[in-house]
């Protein structure tokens, strides 16, 4: 019997994974999205993929989370502030022993996934792509994504392996781990600089790079939740200012995702990202005023989109 898995959060990169997955025959892949244009075009004309990869592929997508069986592993690829809602959706579809890998932006979402499912992977990638239309994807580059147990819920690392395995067999470049900790937390680090900075200041990628004084605010924000993360124990898998020098470099003007949720009016990754930081940075008793402030102006801009009295 084939193995089953969902892709739940079936926007630009949670597209860009399940593409991949459907390229296998041996693995029946299902994705589940609440919007229905984009399902309707992915189940109308396929689900397509340009850019840094050029392929188009028949995908079972749905809006019913009802349609899809019981599956052996699910991937969360939505935006953090839906995890709630999304693992309320779709919890029936992972029974005792199936495993949930969350590769999503941020700290907290395999806590909230745990509250349902048994077994919870943690994961972490830098690969970049955005939704050109209903059912058309942009994948701007491939990176790694690094996978490993999530402590708290006793998974055994042989699921990790395995979903590795099916992942790199469909074209992508998984990293199994026994502690992925320090790769969630350097993407975590990398995000608190550049996402909201880039929001704020409405500046793309590299342009804010390249302005020294918020160049100098990138440090800084570094150094804070680097400090964090050593409070913690945690490792850094990887370097965030590289990171952040490779994305200034890459071609065009790249916009940050928290800045086109503030484009568009759109509830913010924040609470996962500075105020995640800035949360844990107060129970180790180290200091987070700019994450912490950071996240007081982003909080403000959503609630000026909805209560501007």
């Amino acid at each position: 019997m084939a193995l089953k898995i969902c892709i739940v959060g079936c926007g630009a990169l949670g597209s860009v994974v399940a593409a991949h997955l459907a390229s296998l025959q041996d693995i029946e892949t299902y994705a589940y999205d609440v919007s229905e244009q984009h399902v309707c075009a992915i189940i109308r004309q396929g689900l397509q993929i340009s850019g840094a990869a050029r392929f188009t592929v028949k995908l079972r997508a749905t809006t019913q989370a009802r349609d899809i069986p019981v599956c052996d592993f699910g991937i969360f690829a939505t935006k953090s502030s839906d995890t709630r809602a999304a693992i309320n959706q779709t919890a029936q579809l992972f029974g005792s022993t199936a495993a949930v890998c969350s590769i999503q932006n941020g700290l907290g979402n395999e806590e909230i996934i745990a509250d349902h499912v048994n077994r919870v992977i943690r994961g972490a990638t830098t690969m970049a792509a955005h939704l050109i239309g209903p059912g058309h994807v942009g994948l701007e580059f491939y990176s790694n994504v690094w996978i490993g147990p999530f402590e708290p819920t006793n998974t055994p690392y042989e699921p990790v392996e395995q979903l590795a395995a099916i992942l790199n067999r469909a074209g992508l470049r998984v990293v199994p781990m026994r502690d992925a900790r320090g790769a969630q937390w350097t993407k975590l680090i990398f995000n608190a600089a550049v996402n909201p900075v880039g929001a704020l200041t409405l500046l793309h990628h590299g342009a804010a790079t390249r302005f020294s004084p918020v160049g100098a605010l990138y440090e800084a924000l570094l150094r804070e939740g680097e400090s964090v993360a050593k409070a913690l124990g945690v490792e850094l898998h990887g370097d965030a200012r590289q990171m952040i020098k490779e994305g200034a470099n890459a071609p065009g003007k790249r916009n940050v995702s928290m800045l086109l949720d503030v484009l568009a009016e759109r509830q913010t990754e924040v609470d996962f990202v500075n105020g995640a930081i800035a949360d844990w940075g107060e129970k180790l008793g180290v200091p987070t005023p700019l994450n912490r402030t950071i996240w007081q102006l982003l909080k403000g801009l959503e609630h000026s989109w909805t209560d501007p009295a």
